[in-house]
């Protein structure tokens, strides 16, 4: 298996083959190899590029992105998003999922082919695999991503250090040097954001990531600041959906600013920088917050391991995990693909939507 794998990439880059200690120390990245594999059997379907080679000492690792769909980069999209930070390796896990049940629907459903004909749908399950690679939240310059965009919060001291911090590399949460471009990683998921989602009219993302609260949140913009974003009506027209189509739903949405705030964030700078590009243009970014601390109120051994503050140990309830967000992220892709009952909002019932979500998240 991992010669198969190893052979994929010595066909597109021979001077830097993926070792058997990488694969081995970093299950992922091999499980993902695994299955664009299967690529191979839907060539009118999927594609997969490497975004940037990534080097740690001998290593050299590659940042992927899988892309089903047409290649007319303004036809309506889905991105899923993993593994920004490395210790959270379920998230990059729940992405893998998705991609199983795509790949596995698109050899046998007609439904799912004729949507994928006519809608885009991309994922890059592990956008930090230095860090994941070496157990680390940052990456291999110590930089956490997610505190790595030009973007300051409002209102918060240098001293804030989980809202990002520049004292030093030592410390968590740090930004970068102020002066510094943004991280090879985060610079390539920008690049790649801005060139294949920021053409189209229509757009949604989910960035999964663990280690905050006892339930599974799915947060949309701001982390900078506590006041409202524009795209508030479309996000409570989205919850609309997702409440009367699936009302058992475990989630709980809201602004991630009603948690907390923070620096640098990536996706607080993409949304700002797709409306200045794409002003008529329709797109959120959520971000999936796993609910790790109901993992550890349940086996409090998880909290003498790094890994397992943020991650689920027990096999039933990585299966639970692994299953229980394929739907969410089936109602997100039909809604790219069926846009009008979150974006066809007349004047009138904007009004209405902005002050429901203005009373119910920002009071």
């Amino acid at each position: 298996m991992i010669a198969s794998q190893e052979h994929i990439f010595r066909a597109e880059d021979e001077s830097q083959p993926l070792t058997r200690n990488l694969l081995r120390g970093l299950p992922e990245l091999r499980e993902i190899l695994l299955l664009v594999e299967h690529l191979k059997e839907f060539p009118e379907l999927g594609r997969v590029e490497t975004l940037a080679r990534l080097r740690h000492g001998e290593e050299s690792f590659p940042l992927l992105a899988i892309s089903f769909g047409p290649a007319d980069p303004t036809t309506p999209v889905l991105a899923l998003f993993g593994g920004v930070h490395g210790l959270e390796r379920i998230g990059t896990r729940v992405v893998i999922a998705y991609l199983r049940t795509i790949l596995e629907l698109a050899r046998w459903d007609e439904v799912t082919r004729e949507m994928l004909r006519k809608t885009r749908l991309l994922m890059v399950p592990l956008v930090n695999p230095v860090g994941m690679y070496l157990k680390r939240r940052s990456n291999g310059e110590f930089v956490d991503l997610m505190r790595n965009a030009p973007v300051q919060a409002e209102g918060l001291s240098p001293w804030h250090l989980f809202a990002g911090q520049r004292l030093s590399p030592s410390l968590p949460w740090y930004q970068g040097a102020a002066d510094a471009p943004m991280q090879t990683e985060a610079q390539a998921l920008c690049d790649f954001v801005q060139r294949e989602i920021f053409p189209a009219r229509i757009a949604l993302s989910v960035d999964v990531h663990s280690g905050y609260g006892r339930v599974d949140r799915l947060w949309f913009p701001y982390a900078k600041t506590r006041e409202p974003f524009p795209n508030l009506p479309e996000a409570v027209a989205l919850k609309h959906l997702l409440d009367r189509t699936h009302p058992n739903h475990i989630y709980c949405m809201e602004p991630q600013s009603r948690q907390y705030l923070a620096h640098g964030d990536l996706w607080d700078y993409l949304y700002d920088r797709y409306r200045e590009d794409q002003p008529a243009g329709q797109f959120i970014p959520f971000t999936l917050e796993l609910g790790s601390w109901a993992w550890i109120r349940k086996n409090w051994s998880q909290l003498f391991s790094i890994l397992g503050v943020f991650n689920p140990r027990m096999p039933h309830r990585v299966r639970r995990t692994l299953r229980r967000h394929l739907f969410l992220f089936d109602l997100l892709y039909r809604a790219v693909r069926s846009p009008e009952p979150w974006t066809g909002l007349d004047r009138g019932e904007r009004r209405r939507l902005m002050q429901q979500g203005l009373d119910y998240w920002y009071v």
